[in-house]
């Protein structure tokens, strides 16, 4: 009698451990059927992502900060943002490691868009360079023409006077360019005449606002953007003392990077970015920037003012960007080139 007792009850235990396995079988679906819980992933893969190579200065002054969100939420598209100096984020797009150049060296943007790797240039803003320096003035080069004020550092530098050294930026960057292009107008050359002519030349090899501040704890002179000069000027010794002259002109332009990686889709989506800094509400938007911080615009947009500048400096700035390849590369080298300047567009939209 006990023995069958003991019989039935491994037997209800049996089927007791059988139903549980059955029931946990039968349920081992349900982490499929809970798929909806990964959509807020599914989204963040479906939000694409532009990379856009600027430079320092745009980054500095916190204009691109500014815009992002605007852009972001208008397009649904995350901005990933890396700033360097314009040889470097040339360098970059050419690669094919960014699908956006946004830089302001004139001359090399023009040389970029010859090798077939950039489309759409555009030009939305404007500012000036100027050259800073200690309140004190020690070289007195004040109010001059920034041609002899490089003239009058030079000589007093290398001349081992007192209290006179130069920052350059020394990168390769936009500024730098621009600092070269000055010493060219003043009558040097600069790799021979300029670099290593002594401890007063100093090539600091890093952005506008670490340069900046290398300048105001030296006491030194240095050339900058005015708007990244106005971004840190609160941090800084140094006040201007050149503000006016044609080589002092900074023009800032946007372009789609174009190779045969990329896709039609990224390359309009450049496009809606480059539009982005062209239309009215954005040109807008740049004009106020800063206004109420620092009581002036950073940046001069297009839609208030087209600085005058040397041929195919200032690209096309109200035309849509709408290509999405290079047009047929011509065998012919020289029109080539010039077609490449966007003179006559810049000039045809300024006509109207």
């Amino acid at each position: 009698m006990t023995r069958n007792v003991h019989v039935e009850l491994i037997t209800v235990m049996i089927a007791v451990l059988f139903i549980a396995v059955c029931f946990t079988g039968c349920t081992s679906t349900s982490p499929q059927a809970a798929t909806p819980a990964a959509t807020p992933a599914a989204n963040e893969t479906a939000q694409q992502k532009l990379v856009i190579a600027t430079t320092t200065s745009l980054y500095d002054t916190g204009l691109l900060a500014y815009l992002q969100p605007k852009f972001e939420s208008q397009y649904n598209v995350k901005l990933a943002i890396t700033s360097q100096g314009t040889g470097k984020a040339i360098e970059i797009a050419k690669n094919g490691d960014a699908d956006v150049l946004l830089v302001h060296s004139p001359a090399s943007e023009l040389a970029f868009m010859q090798t077939g790797k950039g489309l759409n240039r555009r030009s939305f803003a404007s500012n000036s360079f100027i050259i800073v320096g200690p309140p004190t003035d020690p070289a007195g080069i004040a109010n001059m023409t920034p041609e002899n004020a490089f003239t009058t550092l030079y000589l007093k530098g290398t001349n081992k006077t007192a209290d006179i050294s130069f920052i350059s930026r020394g990168d390769g960057s936009g500024t730098h360019s621009a600092e070269q292009n000055v010493w060219k107008k003043a009558g040097y050359n600069y790799s021979v005449n300029i670099q290593k002519s002594g401890i007063w030349y100093v090539e600091a090899g890093k952005g506008m606002g670490e340069t900046l501040q290398m300048a105001s704890d030296k006491g030194a002179y240095a050339l900058t953007d005015e708007g990244t000069y106005l971004a840190y000027k609160g941090n800084l010794t140094l006040v201007p003392q050149v503000t006016k002259g044609a080589s002092l002109l900074n023009i800032y332009s946007v372009m789609a990077v174009y190779n045969d990686k990329q896709p039609a889709e990224k390359i309009q989506m450049a496009n809606n970015f480059i539009n982005f800094l062209i239309s009215n509400q954005t040109q807008a938007d740049i004009g106020a920037y800063g206004v109420d911080k620092y009581g002036k615009s950073l940046f001069i947009p297009m839609s208030v003012t087209v600085p005058t500048a040397t041929a195919g400096w200032v690209g096309d700035y109200s035309t849509p960007a709408t290509d999405l390849k290079p047009a047929a590369v011509v065998t012919t080298a020289a029109p080539a080139a010039n077609a490449t300047t966007l003179v006559p567009v810049a000039n045809a939209t300024a006509v109207k």
